[in-house]
């Protein structure tokens, strides 16, 4: 059975006014155009909704129970068209993030509670990667906004259907063993790291790509003792006197002893973005990106005043 919501929200009118004459002022029609909408009514619940009552009608038990319907009917097609609306004015519904480890952890945190005070309605998700894994999901349409990193040494690449937005520029400092000789010094050149063992992130991911083409750079072809996608196990072996690493400011965990943290030259920085499909900008994703640029500023000033 197919009913017509021109024809219930006629219902709906005669229940709430009482008369057809009001009804139809309500409705801004013509009697006679309520009185057909609700014959056609008729036909297609195959229920008489109306009777006589004097010069008028009344609903029958049917029209009553019919009319409850279309007021809910009604009601939830109203609400419908505000959440649509809402979308072009408002972040409101789900927005899919995807981060790499240390944004996640660091900026993706207060970023979420900001949106959840701004824009209650919002509902994020996060899901964790390096931008390899990331961008190619941004592209497929697997997520909304994604967070990347982006060495100077190497930058990474951005497809072209997609947008972004340097969120902060964050220092790279080397990590020494407190015992190595060049430990003593403040900064180290990085052409003085020929033939170091190092620690470095994922093997043939574009974090470890980033590392080697920043020593390659500089004539420091290195030597790849250890491949961990985590920076504090890296500092571990750094400790242990087992490699060298180039650690980001940005979300650093506290340096074990037996750690020494060294200004390089020249200075390494890494660029970190947001990065949305240029087809699919709103206010769910303006929103998202505002709060991620805000949060990751803060920690980068306060992790270069540190």
């Amino acid at each position: 059975m197919t009913m017509n919501v021109e024809r219930l929200r006629a219902l709906h009118a005669l229940s709430v006014h009482g008369t057809i004459a009001a009804a139809a002022e309500a409705l801004h029609v013509t009697p006679s155009g309520v009185s057909q909408q609700l014959a056609k009514l008729e036909r297609e619940t195959g229920h008489r909704l109306l009777e006589p009552r004097g010069r008028g009608v009344r609903l029958t038990g049917a029209g009553h129970v019919l009319a409850g319907h279309a007021a809910r009917v009604l009601a939830q097609l109203a609400a419908a068209r505000a959440d649509l609306d809402g979308l072009r004015e408002d972040a409101v519904g789900p927005v899919r993030l995807g981060s790499f480890v240390t944004a996640a952890r660091s900026v993706l945190p207060p970023a979420l509670i900001a949106l959840r005070e701004r824009h209650p309605r919002l509902s994020p998700t996060l899901r964790e990667g390096e931008a390899e894994t990331v961008l190619p999901a941004l592209v497929r349409g697997d997520i909304d906004v994604a967070v990347v990193e982006s060495w100077d040494t190497l930058p990474t690449p951005i497809p072209a259907t997609v947008s972004r937005l340097l969120l902060s520029s964050d220092v790279i400092d080397l990590a020494l063993p407190a015992g190595h000789p060049l430990a003593r010094r403040r900064s180290v050149d990085l052409a003085e790291l020929r033939g170091m063992r190092w620690a470095a992130w994922t093997a043939g991911g574009i974090c470890e790509g980033q590392l080697l083409q920043t020593l390659r750079e500089h004539e420091a072809d290195p030597v790849i003792v250890c491949n961990v996608a985590d920076y504090p196990t890296q500092l571990a072996f750094v400790a242990a006197d087992l490699a060298a690493a180039l650690i980001p400011r940005l979300g650093r965990d506290p340096v074990p002893g037996g750690v020494r943290m060294l200004a390089t030259r020249p200075v390494v920085r890494r660029g970190i973005y947001a990065a949305w499909r240029t087809d699919a900008d709103r206010p769910a994703v303006r929103a998202c990106v505002e709060a991620l640029r805000a949060v990751a500023e803060r920690l980068a000033a306060e992790s270069s005043a540190a």
